[in-house]
């Protein structure tokens, strides 16, 4: 049981470390808000949609809907869409002037990291083809072990991350560097964006 649940906070770790569009938008917060636990609501957010995609590709429901050509396509281009909006709304931000910028509410963190959770095709590809195919190596009490710690991870590597933002930027009075961090944050969602239309392309190509 011990062994399945490093086993599988490990390979959680090695899946949720690499720079991506959930990752960027919980560091932003953390370095946006007054305070990073101002910053829990993005970060729970991200949790409970990392902890169901788990538990989903555990238990196998997430393979069927991933199945449905048509509904992957679909995925696929909420995803650039959603990451365009998003890259665009950082690029803009108003971090050099405070007095005329404003954080976003609970209600927009919410929405926000919902989108980069739950419309983020290669975060549902990864959770399934990687965490979902390496549960069938356990059974019972080791593959409950196993799944915990995969959600264990993904809530301590969010807190951190948005910890870690919010002190990286207090560090900086003049806000330099969370104008440098907004900007390339918005190129990589772009980037990611375009990417997904390129994905998609080949699906759609390889489907007819």
């Amino acid at each position: 049981m011990l062994s399945a649940f490093l086993y599988g906070a490990i390979l959680a770790l090695g899946l949720i470390i690499p720079l991506g569009a959930q990752n960027v938008f919980v560091f932003n917060q953390g370095a946006t808000q007054k305070h990073y636990l101002h910053a829990l609501p993005c970060v729970i957010t991200a949790f409970f949609c990392d902890a169901i995609l788990i538990v989903c590709a555990v238990l196998g429901v997430s393979v069927l809907v991933l199945t449905i050509p048509w509904l992957k396509t679909g995925i696929f281009i909420m995803g650039f869409l959603f990451l365009f909006y998003m890259g665009w709304m950082i690029w803009n931000s108003r971090i050099a002037a405070p007095k005329n910028g404003k954080p976003y509410s609970a209600k927009q963190q919410i929405y926000f990291a919902l989108s980069v959770s739950l419309l983020n095709p290669h975060a549902l590809i990864d959770t399934i083809g990687v965490i979902g195919t390496n549960s069938l190596h356990f059974s019972g009490a080791d593959k409950f072990a196993y799944t915990i710690a995969c959600i264990v991870v993904s809530f301590i590597w969010f807190f951190g991350l948005s910890v870690v933002g919010h002190f990286l930027n207090k560090l900086d009075s003049s806000n330099t560097s969370l104008i440098v961090i907004n900007k390339v944050s918005a190129l990589i969602m772009w980037a990611m964006g375009f990417y997904l239309v390129w994905q998609s392309a080949i699906f759609l190509h390889l489907v007819k």
